[in-house]
């Protein structure tokens, strides 16, 4: 049999006996999940101009991301309590009731609001996206269900920030949510239906409310950070919001009822580095869709829409890498994922240096090999976690995986915040805040870039290869 066949008939396999329509509705709630998030890259200098607020420019991401992250935590223990398909199909309502609120929304206040309800329904949809691949397919086609999760995140953030481009162009940003919120009531609707045959893991025992607690407070601590003036308050906050973080480690691990799989804080297992290494892999890589849009749109004259071209580039990367490498063997995943965390330090390297004032090429460059970073090993990370979960920790760990990854995403949107408006930012985008920011904004974030590399490579070595 020739290796064409051989695919064809393995992807033949892993559509088979039903699980086509959970894998188009898998596929979907990825695409909402990952456009939605970063659909503001490039609608936030119109919002900004319409409804004030330059100081925000980070809440439209993180204030998303405070909802997303409490909505991802909780929600391998909601599918037990209440069941896949109606927890889902209510994620699509509570996503498309956000939607509206900042399509509608009179003021700066109202939009980020919208913006965190958003947030809430997608973190869910996203979650249960998770668990239902823990609990719907056989492990043989893991690899491949991740590969197609990451070749469909990667698209959807590509579209995204493009999506919101060329409705500025040839509209109002308020469309933007107003198509979202569509898609979210399709989505709800079809839930029921297409999550037939789901197979209820055991019943949980409850939800964590104290550790979900303390998460929102470490969220939101460092969601606020960015908005303060002070520059020692600033950094004082974002280091107290990490520090509650880990406090939620150390208190899931003596809880009845958990919020994380058994030992998620230890390092030396393939879930502790697997976990911190999405974490900061992850917050390092924000300030380029945040920040990166509105940079290119001052000092260089982009529009809306080729600064979301020019973004897309990470995208676009993230992609073709996950294309390249989605056949990779047991022997050479391990290779891809320090090659990916590699990269991306490179990547922040070259943005500082290049963002503000270099050559457009070497800034496009250094998209590329950001989004290359997460194709080449995000597929690959997540097998190798949800491969170590138990199938007590299996609902709450699948979920998880969301919930680090988006808990990353809204500590770098807040210390790209930080950095960004200590350069100058939050008092308006003018060419020297721009320049400013292109640099601190990216230098800012490569401590943690280096931290998620050295916990990738704690990942594939040979210590924690066999913990459970």
């Amino acid at each position: 049999m020739s290796e064409a066949s051989a695919e064809r008939k393995d992807w033949a396999d892993l559509l088979a006996d039903g699980r086509l329509p959970r894998f188009a509705l898998i596929c979907l709630g990825v695409w909402l999940n990952a456009a939605d998030s970063l659909v503001t890259a490039t609608i936030m200098p119109s919002v900004g101009a319409d409804l004030g607020g330059y100081a925000y420019f980070a809440w439209a991401t993180a204030g998303y991301l405070v909802g997303a992250i409490l909505a991802g935590a909780s929600a391998g223990r909601i599918s037990e309590l209440v069941g896949l398909r109606s927890a889902t199909a209510l994620a699509g309502l509570v996503m498309a009731a956000g939607c509206v609120m900042s399509a509608l929304a009179p003021d700066v206040g109202t939009f980020l609001a919208g913006r965190l309800v958003q947030g809430l329904g997608s973190g869910w949809i996203s979650g249960f996206a998770m668990v239902a691949i823990a609990f719907l397919f056989p492990e043989r086609h893991l690899a491949r269900v991740f590969s197609a999760v990451t070749f469909i995140w990667g698209i959807a953030t590509l579209i995204g920030p493009l999506f919101g481009g060329v409705v500025v162009e040839h509209g109002d940003w308020r469309d933007v949510f107003w198509l979202f919120a569509a898609q979210a009531l399709v989505f709800s609707a079809a839930a029921p239906f297409l999550l037939g045959g789901e197979r209820r893991g055991p019943r949980g025992p409850g939800i964590p409310w104290l550790q979900l607690a303390v998460l929102g407070v470490g969220v939101t601590a460092i969601a606020v950070a960015d908005v303060l003036k002070a520059p020692g308050a600033s950094i004082g906050l974002v280091l107290v919001g990490i520090l509650v973080l880990a406090l939620v480690v150390r208190i899931d691990h003596r809880a009845k009822v958990r919020l994380l799989p058994h030992r998620a804080g230890d390092l030396t297992t393939v879930l502790g580095a697997g976990y911190f290494a999405m974490f900061a892999l992850t917050a390092a890589s924000m300030g380029f869709a945040i920040y990166g849009p509105a940079i290119l749109q001052q000092l260089r004259g982009f529009s809306p829409l080729w600064a979301g071209y020019a973004i897309g580039a990470e995208s676009l990367a993230w992609t073709i890498a996950a294309i390249a490498v989605a056949h990779a063997g047991p022997v050479w995943d391990r290779r891809w994922i320090r090659f990916g965390a590699i990269c991306l330090v490179a990547s922040l390297v070259i943005l500082a240096a290049t963002m503000a004032n270099g050559p457009l090429i070497w800034v496009l460059t250094g998209g590329a090999l950001m989004g290359a970073a997460f194709g080449f090993s995000w597929a690959f990370m997540s097998r190798r976690v949800l491969a170590a979960l138990s199938d007590e920790d299996r609902a709450i760990g699948s979920s998880a995986i969301t919930a680090v990854r988006q808990t990353g995403a809204a500590a770098g949107a807040a210390i790209s915040g930080v950095a960004a408006n200590l350069a100058g930012f939050s008092q308006g985008l003018t060419a020297e805040s721009a320049t400013s920011a292109g640099f601190w904004v990216f230098a800012a974030v490569i401590p943690l870039a280096v931290a998620g590399t050295w916990a990738s490579f704690r990942l594939t070595g040979s210590a924690t290869a066999a913990s459970p």
